[in-house]
């Protein structure tokens, strides 16, 4: 019997580790109201069986799970959603109308994802992609609410990360789940000044001005907490937002410093690395450059890939 990781949270939310890569790196999030409930993205194929326990250990029925909030299509928060929705037989899926389409048909998704991983690597970390049937997806509008068992959630678009990213506010709650819009927050570098968090930049629709907005419309809600896939919740948003955003502007000049050297994506990988060296150590992170650089090497690979396509959109578009 998989025994899951479950953090519980306030009101009815918990953060279940789809032991995505490694432990504490991507949460799925259950959220149970009034005997019904929803999750908050899912994981990879591989994460469902970690999904399925921990509702079993919340004594959740899987006909009780009404919605699968999707934040966006990238795998790692829904390449499960297909398989497991097999396993919930009353679960709508709830997308943004720019992403339902790859979850239908993945296809497309698939073949872009192994561009990025490779076929090894792909198929260790996601497993097969199931699709999701066409008449069990909810595409939404910016603005729509749906509701768990009388509990309003409002859907807002959110690009910058991706074009099809949306986030979940709980408005009774004074919580929004973000996704990526929110930056990556690892709770190994939690100190005594709270949360240390990093935007990502992965590819391909990485937009410096519009992942600022969306980080800005985000905060015009005056949450209390915020849900990220990576990692669960954080809090003191304001904070959060400003360093967001500081790092934002700060990779965009580190991406144009660089733009024209030859070997672009292992500089901008340096630059941002001495930038989260030295962001942690005023945060009062004691750890080793190098547990720093263990910890955050994934992101810095896959920010940096977003920057070059960035710069390379920014060239053509000159």
């Amino acid at each position: 019997m998989l025994e899951p990781t479950i953090t519980r949270h306030p009101h009815g939310t918990y953060a279940v580790d789809t032991e995505y890569v490694r432990p504490g790196l991507a949460a799925a999030h259950i959220i149970e109201h009034r005997g019904r409930a929803a999750f908050v993205d899912v994981g990879t194929t591989l994460s469902v069986p970690y999904l399925l326990a921990a509702l079993d250990r919340l004594g959740i029925a899987p006909s009780a799970v009404d919605l699968l909030l999707l934040t966006h299509v990238h795998l790692d928060h829904a390449g499960g959603a297909g398989a497991l929705m097999q396993a919930l037989p009353n679960a709508k899926a709830v997308l943004h109308p720019r992403g339902a389409p790859h979850l239908i048909d993945p296809a497309k998704l698939v073949a872009g994802t192994r561009v990025v991983y490779g076929d090894e690597q792909f198929a260790r970390l996601y497993g097969d992609i199931v699709p999701i049937a066409a008449e069990r997806v909810i595409t939404t509008q910016d603005g729509d609410r749906v509701e768990l068992a009388g509990r309003p959630f409002e859907l807002i678009h959110t690009p910058g990360h991706a074009l099809h990213h949306q986030c979940i506010v709980d408005l009774d709650h004074a919580a929004v789940f973000t996704g990526d819009t929110f930056g990556l927050s690892y709770r190994e570098f939690d100190t005594a000044q709270g949360a240390f968090i990093v935007p990502t930049t992965t590819p391909t629709q990485f937009d410096p001005d519009q992942l600022v907005a969306s980080i800005d419309r985000i905060t015009s809600y005056r949450p209390e907490a915020a849900y990220l896939m990576h990692y669960s919740r954080v809090t003191n948003i304001p904070k959060l937002a400003a360093d967001l955003e500081a790092q934002v502007t700060e990779l965009v000049q580190i991406a144009r410093r660089n733009a024209d050297r030859p070997d672009v994506k292992s500089a901008i990988v340096q630059d941002m690395q001495a930038m989260w060296r030295e962001r942690a150590r005023k945060h009062g992170v004691t750890f080793s450059d190098e547990r720093i650089d263990a910890l955050l090497k994934d992101d810095a690979e896959l920010n940096a890939q977003g920057l070059v396509v960035w710069i390379e959109r920014q060239k053509r578009a000159a």
